[in-house]
């Protein structure tokens, strides 16, 4: 399955990147997200690899994260890997204008067992969840600079 979507965030993409890539504000949008522990690699460049954990009402899921290419200001990479699924996931950042942002996020994903039986019967579900996660990125980022 691939899909893309795409943002305007209210703020300079400088603001916008380093919200993005610090590790700690992912608590603040990213909902359930329990855990995010470094497995390998130079945390924040190509090739780092990490474990995130998320907690929901379904339970717990582990998500294996690679950064595939670290190009910020403009592009961000990243492969993310749990049971039964992979996800190619590509973040672009482009300037619209001095106080607004563009996030273009490509997704690329592939599944296994049961979870390909669920992309099939509720694909729009993957990609209700990848624009709702921009939506509360957003809502976070705009937010923060206000603060």
């Amino acid at each position: 399955m691939k899909y893309s979507h795409e943002i305007v965030i209210e703020l300079p993409r400088e603001k916008v990147v380093e919200l993005f890539n610090n590790q700690e504000n992912a608590f603040k949008w990213m909902k359930g997200l329990d855990k995010w522990d470094h497995l390998s690699g130079n945390p924040g460049e190509t090739g780092a690899k990490s474990k995130m954990v998320f907690k929901s009402k379904r339970g717990e899921m582990t998500i294996e994260e690679e950064i595939t290419r670290m190009e910020l200001p403009d592009v961000i990479n990243f492969v993310f890997t749990s049971k039964g699924v992979k996800n190619w996931n590509d973040n672009r950042f482009d300037i619209i204008s001095d106080n607004q942002t563009r996030w273009t996020q490509n997704n690329v994903f592939k599944f296994k067992g049961m979870v390909w039986v669920v992309s099939i019967l509720m694909p729009k579900a993957f990609k209700k969840q990848s624009l709702a996660n921009m939506h509360d990125f957003k809502s976070f980022a705009e937010g923060a600079e206000k603060s």
